[in-house]
């Protein structure tokens, strides 16, 4: 037996529209918009909420530290931390909203998770994300690395590995390229790893945008997990879906469980490629594809209808609930298709659940994006360190501190402002204890 728990990221302090993440339509078209970190993260707890009124465990992920100090005196600034500040954003602003990102809030690019059922050693395995595609995110790695550490220390239980090495094109985005199907989430299952390219193809891509995944990252995390023989299927992400906007295969696909619910133009292979799927699911995978006359590529990414998510409800055997962006509701074909899958009742989804989530969606990441899916047996769960699983009196908490500590208003400008810096310091210090976690970030150990 086993239950798989959301580890939501928390929107950091310096949430914040620069238009960093090519490839990502709404993150560009939101470039200089006014942002609300209060708002982004009250939202985010507002979802974790949802869920854990759903019946489905919680935890949560807290920020990383940003602007990120360590980088920018490894690029020549010096001096006192605030000093930096200033003098980074004089030299170069765009530098500096790389490096004050709170893009760690989408946790389902953390790491790729292999629950103990599917690994050789039963062992729960996790490898962060070497996200070496983007400045902004390549610096969340190392800080990902210790905090997973942290959190899921006991080697009887767990081993997380070292990020994959941040090399050319040897890009790994975690788990928004990777999907799994199980009868449950307890038994043995397939993991499907979504890739882009080869790490070693030099083909340009004619105008298009660049894919992030590498298909030889993919295939070293799933020899890292232990995954044998039938257990890791690798299939390419379609071009189209990609140059439409869907820079992680969580734009046009999810599954749950034995369910894949996916975009007709998700893969390069088409409908081969969930054939292949089927094929290597003995348990009856069960697999619902709109259809490109029934919701249009370019609706399904701008909606973000796919990067919702597909739960489980505790206590309801076979029931799947679908977490769905308010955006949904905004196009009529992707919200025909969602309301589809539960008024024909021939499916396992019987509910949607709409979020609002404005302040993530207009940086390009929906309900799934802020998630990172961990199945956890029991004796697992009871080895977890730190009260990083949610109930409703840490999640009130967390809502005062949110409440106590962050901009209601924040521009690209703000950015180098120093009291910035010494507010999210104060606010991840606190943080830090309230999570049980103690001293993790750097500015703690100094």
């Amino acid at each position: 037996m086993a239950e798989e728990i959301n580890f939501d990221g928390l929107v950091g302090p310096t949430h914040n529209f620069g238009g960093l993440s090519q490839g990502n339509v709404a993150s560009i078209a939101s470039k200089g918009r006014v942002s609300n970190p209060r708002a982004a993260a009250l939202q985010g707890l507002a979802k974790m909420r949802l869920m854990m009124r759903l019946g489905v465990p919680q935890g949560i992920l807290p920020p990383h530290e940003r602007p990120h100090i360590w980088a920018l005196r490894r690029l020549g600034f010096s001096g006192a931390d605030a000093a930096i500040v200033e003098a980074a954003f004089k030299a170069d602003p765009t530098l500096l909203a790389n490096l004050s990102s709170a893009s760690a809030m989408w946790a389902a690019n953390a790491a790729t998770v292999s629950p103990s059922a599917d690994t050789a050693d039963g062992r729960v395995h996790i490898t962060p994300a070497n996200l070496g595609a983007k400045l902004h995110r390549s610096i969340e790695a190392g800080f990902s690395l210790l905090l997973l550490r942290a959190i899921f220390a006991d080697p009887a239980h767990f081993a997380v590995h070292d990020f994959l090495p941040q090399s050319g094109k040897f890009g790994d985005e975690g788990a928004a390229n990777h999907m799994r199907l199980a009868p449950n989430h307890g038994a043995p299952g397939v993991e499907i790893f979504v890739y882009g390219r080869s790490a070693f193809d030099a083909t340009a891509t004619d105008g298009g945008f660049e894919p992030r995944q590498a298909l030889e990252a993919s295939q070293a995390v799933a020899r890292l997990h232990g995954l044998g023989e039938g257990k890791a299927l690798f299939l390419r992400q379609s071009r189209e879906a990609v140059d439409a906007g869907a820079f992680h295969n969580d734009v046009v696909a999810v599954a749950n469980g034995p369910l894949l619910l996916a975009h007709e133009r998700a893969f390069e292979a088409g409908e081969a490629a969930f054939a292949v799927i089927a094929s290597a699911c003995p348990f009856g995978a069960f697999q619902i594809i709109a259809r490109e006359a029934d919701v249009p590529l370019t609706e399904a990414v701008r909606s973000y209808l796919f990067n919702s998510q597909l739960v489980s409800r505790p206590g309801k055997p076979g029931s799947m609930a679908l977490i769905l962006p308010e955006d949904v509701k905004s196009s009529p074909a992707a919200l025909a298709f969602a309301q589809g899958l539960v008024e024909r009742g021939t499916t396992p989804i019987d509910e949607l659940v709409f979020v609002d989530l404005r302040q993530s969606m207009w940086n390009g990441g929906g309900p799934a994006c802020l998630r990172l899916r961990i199945a956890l047996t029991a004796a697992e769960r009871a080895a977890v360190q730190g009260k990083v699983l949610l109930d409703e009196t840490l999640l009130a908490r967390l809502e005062v501190w949110v409440g106590r500590h962050y901009r209601d208003r924040l521009t690209c400008a703000d950015l180098g402002d120093p009291a910035l810096l010494e507010e999210g310091r104060t606010a991840l210090d606190e943080l830090s204890g309230l999570l049980g976690l103690g001293s993790i970030y750097p500015f703690q150990r100094a």
